[in-house]
């Protein structure tokens, strides 16, 4: 039977969660908006650009138009972009665990919140770009993790049923969102300590020593 797995990008591919918590802390202060890294790592983790600009520009009582929000997005993609050049880090055994799965013949997508442009960039340094059969990117969905939208997209674009898929996450948005598409999550740690993550299938610290078999698969997919 096919199988898929749908990875999520921020903490499952690549560990920016730094970088992002950078360009976001430089970009807030550039409208004079203070934002603290214990901030960041409590209130924003899972959120998309867009949801991150709309909470903090209404906390603030700045505009949250479209334009307003578009326009503070490019700018954090470029402070992003200009940190991940500096510095890029990814998952631990993240790359050998890739490309197990496409040796099994397991199909690939992956579900972010981030911008396509940030995953391609990640993508083509890692040399993963390929092997990916999906992406599905913030720009194709209109509410973020929590919301199921992004992993019930991939999984049609698929054509398979839940049962045959599963899903690698590190938020617990994006927990939670896996549960409400239907799906089996194995959860890393990159984000969150193991004690908050009981509610996934599976918890893992990263992806070392680690195989697609190992995955909380239904009985059904195996």
């Amino acid at each position: 039977m096919p199988r898929a797995i749908l990875f999520d990008f921020n903490g499952v591919i690549i560990d920016d969660e730094p970088q992002h918590c950078e360009a976001l802390t430089v970009t807030l202060a550039e409208y004079d908006i203070p934002l603290a890294r214990e901030a960041y790592y409590r209130e924003y983790l899972g959120f998309d650009d867009r949801e991150c600009f709309r909470f903090t520009f209404e906390r603030h009582g700045r505009p949250t138009d479209a334009v307003a929000v578009s326009r503070a997005i490019e700018r954090k993609a470029r402070h992003y972009a200009s940190a991940v050049g500096r510095s890029m880090t990814l998952v631990p055994g993240a790359v050998e665990f890739v490309r197990a799965a496409v040796a099994d013949g397991i199909t690939l997508a992956l579900v972010s919140g981030a911008l396509r442009r940030e995953i391609e960039l990640v993508l083509d340094a890692a040399g993963l770009r390929r092997d990916f059969e999906v992406v599905i990117a913030a720009e194709d969905v209109s509410a973020c993790k929590p919301d199921p939208q992004g992993y019930t997209r991939a999984r049609r674009a698929l054509g398979l049923e839940p049962e045959q898929c599963v899903v690698v996450e590190d938020s617990l948005p994006g927990l939670a969102a896996a549960r409400a598409a239907g799906l089996r999550c194995a959860v890393l740690t990159t984000s969150h300590p193991a004690e908050a993550l009981r509610a996934a299938d599976v918890v893992w610290p990263d992806f070392t020593g680690r195989l697609p078999s190992d995955l909380p698969w239904a009985h059904a997919a195996a």
